[in-house]
């Protein structure tokens, strides 16, 4: 592993936490290929990560000429449903262009369940497969979504049996197998009604050579000031070598991070509530989002007010405790992160929820990632910015916190030189 550059796949890619991670710990690495089909995260992925400059092969193509490339893929507007002609014929032509230039970019596979196992490349080292959770979260059981991660429930969460058809079809072909996989979900994995699907697919993996080894994380031991407990599964392809899964199982014992002496003595880096809550007003910028971000003043938002953590108080100061609730990708409702004071007599409520920019720094991303997305003048339809405050907390929400994955990585890096 000595000076090789990485290669890495992100399936279900998102923004690039997982890219955003590697860049911060200095780890080389190219990702050669990712796989979202929601719009508006691969296009974010694309200006975050190569600040979204126009692909040769986009340039100088019309507008029936991009429709006639995109209509080829299945894509989202909303992370739930395909869009249809219609929807695309609806966008103009420099949305069309960077929504193409973009997957060109990243290497978008777009479809989990079009990718065929030989296209993916060979000789991967590390490939993540954080697949949505929402029918497995309690927010989404709430809404009716329990199926879970069930073979039969043809839901979200259940893209996660696409990732072993995959892996399958290059055994097949008799085709390599990624070094790494890497798993982030929610914690209820664990939970009794999810267990013993969970349980089938670590045997899945081990069948396949593969030695699992399963966290249960709080960002907050990470240095993200988000109280947030995920759970992340690294799979090391050992081919069920005995010494090797020894030298993985002793690695792994001697720097456990979930044990919380061990993390005292590793070089975590701090975010501070202070530096993330943007509630300096005389900037033009931050008062804007504020005020974009204030509910209007009505019985239910009164009870978000009263019964969520209160981030910032009556006289404007940070509370001590100086951490978040989970960000969820919604902020007007109950429970949410957390509310902050912001009383400027216009008749609207007392309080404003998080913002965008507040969102993507607290899942561990810069202000200069979040600029490079919010800034992009892009339409969707009609005169609708492409990047709403409503699909930027979506965006935020449904990512992963880099501060954990920056731990993660170094682990995985520091095993595959082991192996």
């Amino acid at each position: 592993m000595k000076n090789k550059k990485l290669k890495v796949v992100e399936l279900f890619s998102g923004i690039g936490s997982q890219a955003k991670a590697l860049k911060n710990i200095g780890a080389q690495f190219s990702t050669l290929n990712t796989c979202e089909w929601d719009i508006h995260a691969l296009v974010a992925y694309d200006l975050i990560h190569n600040n979204g400059e126009i692909h040769k092969d986009a340039l100088g193509l019309n507008k029936f000429e991009l429709l006639d490339k995109l209509k080829n893929y299945n894509l989202s507007g909303d992370c739930k449903n395909p869009i249809n002609e219609k929807y695309l014929n609806s966008l103009p032509e420099d949305t069309l262009r960077q929504i193409y230039s973009s997957i060109l970019n990243t290497g978008n596979l777009i479809d989990i369940k079009s990718l065929k196992g030989e296209m993916l490349p060979s000789d991967i080292d590390i490939m993540t497969y954080s697949f949505p959770c929402q029918d497995l979260s309690n927010v989404g059981a709430f809404h009716g979504y329990n199926k879970g991660i069930d073979r039969d429930a043809n839901n979200r969460s259940g893209l996660l049996w696409q990732v072993e058809r995959i892996l399958k079809e290059r055994i097949e072909q008799g085709r390599d197998l990624p070094k790494c996989l890497v798993l982030e979900n929610v914690a209820t994995l664990l939970s009794e009604r999810h267990k013993h699907n969970f349980e089938e697919w670590q045997n899945i993996l081990k069948g396949l050579g593969y030695y699992n080894k399963i966290y249960t994380l709080n960002a907050l031991n990470f240095g993200a000031v988000q109280n947030r407990k995920r759970l992340i599964m690294i799979s090391f392809l050992t081919n069920n070598d005995v010494e090797k899964e020894y030298n993985v199982f002793k690695y792994l014992a001697n720097h456990n991070l979930e044990d919380e002496t061990y993390l005292k003595n590793v070089n975590i880096r701090k975010d501070q509530l202070k530096d993330i809550l943007k509630i300096d007003y005389s900037n033009q910028i931050y008062l804007n989002e504020a005020l974009e971000s204030q509910p209007n003043d009505t019985v239910s938002r009164r009870a978000i007010w009263e019964n969520n953590a209160k981030l910032v108080d009556e006289n404007y100061n940070i509370i001590d405790r100086g951490f978040t609730a989970t960000l969820t990708t919604k902020q007007d409702r109950h429970p949410n992160s957390g509310n902050i004071y912001f009383n400027i007599n216009n008749g609207k409520s007392k309080f404003r929820y998080i913002t965008p920019r507040e969102a993507f720094m607290l899942m561990g991303f810069s202000e200069e990632d979040f600029n490079k997305v919010n800034d992009v003048k892009l339409i969707s339809r009609g005169s609708t910015k492409f990047f709403t405050r409503d699909i930027l907390l979506h965006l935020a929400g449904n990512s992963i916190v880099v501060n954990v994955l920056e731990q993660i990585f170094t682990q995985i890096i520091n095993v595959l030189k082991i192996l």
